[in-house]
């Protein structure tokens, strides 16, 4: 399956971005090379960890660059490397969230969780009911109402980013259903008259 939006075998500006690397050594002193050293092609395109801090309000936090190698005196590294754009779909190293969970009935009222010992299980951060209160009383007419999710990032986008970026893929392919959908009744109603 593809998900990326260029069809290029290789390499190109659509889908990837070369970055250099050019650092030598000169000083007694161990030279500690990092993510901070890679130049990009694309001024738009950086490793994360060497964003301005300052202008992009989607960083993370505050992180060191990624040691990538350290040299001696006398030492020298050069490379070019290409950074190719992916989606989580295709591997997992594209994924952005490191952790995601959901919990939609935090003090167990609709009994879709049975506990064998219920003292035992850990109270939810999101539990409404009284300390000395194990679980709720059960409803058997209740439905769930409110959904807590968590998102664990990675460290390369922020939660809050993972999250509305999500929201906009959703709602374009909820949109691009809703036109599809009425180009079809509009086909069928033609082909059936």
């Amino acid at each position: 399956m593809e998900y990326c939006d260029c069809t290029c075998d290789d390499f190109c500006p659509e889908c990837s971005v070369e970055l250099t690397l050019d650092v030598r050594c000169t000083e007694d002193q161990t030279r500690h090379v990092t993510s901070r050293d890679l130049l990009s092609n694309n001024p738009r395109v950086i490793p994360v960890t060497s964003r301005s801090r300052d202008n992009d309000p989607n960083d993370y936090v505050e992180q060191d660059d990624i040691i990538l190698v350290k040299l001696r005196k006398g030492q020298e590294l050069r490379l070019r490397a290409y950074a190719k754009k992916g989606f989580g779909k295709e591997h997992a190293k594209w994924n952005p969230t490191a952790g995601v969970s959901f919990e939609y009935d935090p003090d167990n009222a609709l009994r879709h969780t049975v506990f064998p010992r219920p003292e035992e299980w850990p109270k939810s951060e999101y539990s409404e009911i009284e300390e000395d209160e194990v679980q709720a009383p059960y409803d058997p007419n209740g439905k769930p109402e409110r959904f807590f999710y968590n998102v664990e990032s990675c460290g390369s986008l922020r939660p809050e980013t993972i999250v509305m970026s999500a929201l906009a893929v959703l709602k374009k392919k909820l949109s691009d259903l809703q036109t599809q959908l009425s180009h079809e009744i509009q086909s069928d109603v033609l082909t059936i008259n």
